[in-house]
């Protein structure tokens, strides 16, 4: 992958792709989506937005993120948010563990990043959220009518910006 492929474009190909980019390359596509999701918060989802919620039966850009936002530390401290990942669409989410997810697996990694943006979305559901593993498509998450769509690439991103990376991305 090309240094100067954008995240747009980085969500759509293959996660794999991503896995093996360098650390610094990720942590820049992922200030990439995190200034885009600033850029577009609150906007009508008319035009494809990365991050697409619906709110009172509109389809919206949910409410951005910093780029200091590491989305891997859920904030919500083991609150009673019920998750569920057993795959209804098809695609699982894999269990092992990937050195560029921070150790974790991809499942665990979509469970933390999850929890952080349904807190920092403010979306308190009554029942349990489905979380959907959404490889190649065109936002990074997607939450509407109770399903939480994760594009995993977007993970490999989100990763980058960590315990590994904070002295890099201290300014």
């Amino acid at each position: 992958m090309r240094a100067s492929i954008g995240a747009r474009q980085a969500l759509t190909s293959p996660p794999e792709m991503l896995e093996f980019e360098s650390p610094s390359t990720r942590l820049e596509l992922y200030r990439e989506v995190a200034r885009l999701s600033e850029m577009e918060s609150g906007q009508a989802a008319q035009a494809l937005v990365l991050f697409p919620i619906s709110q009172s039966g509109e389809l919206v850009a949910a409410p951005g993120f910093e780029a200091r936002t590491d989305l891997l530390q859920s904030p919500d401290a083991g609150a009673p948010l019920q998750l569920s990942f057993d795959g209804r669409a098809g695609e699982r989410w894999p269990e092992d563990r990937r050195e560029s997810l921070q150790g974790l697996s991809e499942r665990e990694a979509a469970e933390l990043v999850a929890r952080t943006l349904l807190a920092h979305w403010k979306i308190n559901p009554a029942g349990v959220v489905q979380v959907d593993r959404a490889s190649g498509a065109p936002y990074a998450a997607a939450y509407v009518d109770g399903i939480l769509r994760i594009n995993p690439a977007f993970l490999y991103m989100a990763a980058a910006y960590g315990p590994a990376s904070q002295a890099g991305a201290v300014q």
